[in-house]
């Protein structure tokens, strides 16, 4: 299925190449394999014991061989006005994701924050980051198949509205007096940056090293991940258990080696695609479609994020000068990851290519990062909402001695 997906994505023209651009060929893996669980074409129970076995074995494969590309020195060639961009649109959408959960949890229910976080990882680096979310939290298929829905529709949406608003640019521009000047600079470093990534053809003999490698750091990932969630469950805390420790560790093991020559190894990144295709189609088996009955609240709930997100994004770019060039790549860049950044950056020129590819490679390296810190945020914030309420009204009402108020 995902070969015949990717395959008709390559060929796709006319219609179906802009349907292919705003829905990926492993957006559609995953819904397709979601609806053949729905029908019944396999048994869940019977298939449980492989689905077992591969899962985590590939997952953190595919975070290793993923983040291999991920060399940070290099993307710090975008410079300090590019960088900050970037942290900005990830602080939005952050913030939207908790003001959204407290103000949207009794619709959607406070029991999804795993599904939502692994829709934030998602939202800071792409697809990949969503997958090991989904490992490192205990994440329900239920929510994660609604998280998908979202991601679904709202990334599509989203990419169709920052293309359309290319023509409004200048209007952007001079309403927040936008400084271009360096634009160009940045993006002849990035470009060059990009050029220099470009491999010769991976041979049979680097397929075999790259799939060997990825396996044997999955394997050391999760043998250390569980000594290092026993270790933190002995100190009382019991958040930090086998699979976020695993995630924790491959992540950082695959920024360190992208600085070594193992960064420079062929079909690491042609691995890193294989493996999330498999990865997903595995997930999709265990999440039949009747788990998408809450999905139009889920679609609310990320149209609301993005609202969030445009508007602080608005008022940072008046205090910077930041162009709309520079905003919707480093949204783009969060939102859809490597893969769709230069989409963005190349509809307003074609020297632009450069800077999509490292903000959104960037925003792969750290994704898993702020995914499992907003574990920790939306576990507890509507507890924090909570209190702080209470405490307002007390004051309010000057009811601070009510028999029931430890209760409330």
């Amino acid at each position: 299925m995902a070969a015949a997906l990717v395959t008709l994505e390559k060929s796709a023209k006319g219609g179906m190449q802009k349907f292919f651009k705003y829905v990926p060929a492993v957006v559609l893996c995953y819904l397709i394999a979601m609806l053949l669980c729905t029908l019944g074409v396999w048994d869940m129970a019977e298939t449980k014991p492989a689905y077992s076995a591969l899962k985590n074995n590939l997952t953190y494969a595919m975070i290793f061989a993923m983040l291999l590309r991920c060399n940070i020195r290099k993307v710090l060639k975008l410079g300090p006005k590019m960088l900050i961009g970037f942290f900005s649109a990830t602080l939005t959408i952050m913030i939207g994701f908790v003001c959204a959960f407290v103000l949207m949890k009794g619709t959607i229910g406070s029991d999804v924050w795993m599904g939502l976080c692994a829709l934030c990882g998602s939202w800071i680096g792409g697809s990949g980051n969503m997958v090991a979310m989904q490992d490192a939290l205990p994440v329900d298929p239920g929510a994660y198949a609604c998280a998908l829905t979202l991601n679904t529709v709202c990334y599509s949406v989203w990419i169709a509205l920052l293309i359309f608003m290319v023509r409004y640019s200048s209007k952007w521009d001079k309403s927040v007096k936008a400084d271009t000047s360096k634009l160009s600079a940045i993006a002849d470093v990035a470009n060059e940056e990009v050029e220099k990534e470009k491999k010769a053809k991976a041979t049979s003999g680097d397929w075999v090293w790259m799939i060997g490698l990825a396996l044997i750091v999955s394997a050391l990932s999760q043998w250390v991940g569980a000594k290092m969630g026993a270790g933190f469950a002995g100190m009382g805390l019991k958040m930090f258990d086998k699979g976020t420790c695993t995630t924790l560790f491959v992540t950082v093991l695959g920024l360190a080696c992208a600085m070594t020559p193992l960064g420079k190894l062929p079909a690491a990144n042609e691995l890193s695609s294989v493996l999330l295709y498999a990865v997903v189609a595995l997930l999709a088996t265990q999440a039949p479609l009747n788990a998408l009955i809450e999905a139009p609240m889920w679609v609310v709930y990320g149209v609301f994020i993005l609202v969030l997100h445009v508007v602080g994004m608005y008022i940072l770019s008046k205090l910077f000068h930041w162009d709309l060039c520079m905003v919707s790549t480093a949204s783009v860049a969060n939102i859809g990851g490597p893969a769709s950044a230069p989409i963005i950056a190349v509809a307003y020129n074609p020297n632009y290519a450069g800077i999509g590819v490292l903000m959104g490679i960037f925003g792969q390296a750290i994704g898993n990062f702020f995914g499992l810190g907003m574990g920790c945020t939306n576990g507890t914030c509507g507890a924090i909402a909570g209190a702080v309420l209470l405490a307002g009204f007390k004051n309010s009402t000057g009811n601070l001695e009510h028999p029931d108020s430890k209760a409330s």
